[in-house]
């Protein structure tokens, strides 16, 4: 059985694979970046670690295996512990297990299980397309503009090369001049009119606006009702599944069976098989969640498992 496929499956969807009794494949999602000295950009992307501690059967990894090769749940959990007791058998030999598309694993001289992630896959499916790219870097031309007094009737500043290459730009700007200061003149007169006459009629329209204003009289009988709206709060993404029903009765059912053993269930909508999923409990901090699911686990339901999901 080649886990490392199925691991790299999930973790397109989850942030957190266990294999259960050898560790968990974590993702963290890192936004993209520019690389300063080669001018290089890399898009979003989620990055692998591994955490030994983690070892606990969530069934997430099993239910998948299981709903691949159409075997018992039961069955793909012995597999997958099979195949653990091959990984841990090569590891204590001094081998490197080379998981692809996820990276390398070794131990240290402590006995420590060391992860160096592979690069290669992109596991952040926002980023699907965007490769790294290469941009040249951006040269800029800084002009420094020197000023020059020339005549004192016509203040215009002139570089030196354009003074040399071009001089009709002098005697154009001379008579532009000429045009712009007498149509100036002209302008400022008919300006000063239109404003006189738009002031003496804001002033009257203000003097008849305060006189209705002071006649109007508002009145308020029989006000509007307060409105209350109740706005349903996220609750998270790490959800506790405690079954899934084909009638949504059955589901309703087992909703408010398990509402009165003091869980926070709910209905989180229909799977892709067209069953009604019930969950005991959904949290924001998947550690909190993995916490509340070995306690179910152990009191309530060995069946139960973890779905991370963002469901509006």
């Amino acid at each position: 059985m080649r886990l490392e496929t199925y691991i790299s499956d999930l973790l397109y969807r989850y942030d957190c694979v266990t294999v259960p009794g050898f560790g968990a494949f974590l993702t963290q999602r890192v936004s993209a970046k520019v690389h300063e000295s080669t001018n290089a950009f890399y898009p979003p992307k989620k990055v692998l670690s591994f955490n030994e501690q983690i070892q606990k059967n969530d069934g997430l990894l099993a239910s998948y295996i299981a709903d691949v090769e159409k075997i018992p749940f039961e069955v793909a959990v012995i597999k997958i512990e099979k195949r653990v007791q091959s990984l841990k058998s090569l590891l204590t030999e001094g081998e490197t297990l080379s998981f692809h598309n996820i990276g390398d694993l070794s131990f240290n001289n402590e006995g420590k299980i060391v992860f160096e992630p592979s690069y290669h896959l992109n596991y952040l499916t926002d980023a699907f397309g965007l490769n790294q790219l290469v941009s040249p870097a951006i040269t800029r031309e800084v002009y420094k503009e020197e000023a020059e007094k020339i005549e004192k009737v016509i203040p215009i500043s002139v570089t030196p090369e354009k003074r040399k290459t071009r001089p009709y730009l002098k005697y154009a700007a001379i008579a532009l001049l000429a045009l712009t200061v007498g149509g100036f003149a002209a302008s400022n007169y008919y300006v000063n009119q239109i404003n006189t006459h738009n002031q003496l009629a804001q002033e009257e329209a203000n003097t008849q606006l305060e006189s209705k204003i002071q006649e109007a009289t508002f009145v308020i009988e029989n006000p509007l009702p307060a409105v209350t709206l109740k706005v349903n709060k996220q609750v998270g993404n790490y959800h506790i599944i405690a079954g899934a029903f084909r009638l949504e009765e059955n589901c309703d059912k087992k909703v408010q069976q398990l509402k009165e053993q003091g869980f926070d269930a709910r209905k989180i909508g229909v799977n892709k098989y067209g069953l009604h999923q019930v969950v005991y409990s959904s949290h924001f901090d998947r550690l909190e969640a993995l916490k509340t699911l070995r306690e179910v686990k152990r009191t309530h339901n060995k069946a139960a498992w973890l779905l991370v999901k963002d469901i509006n």
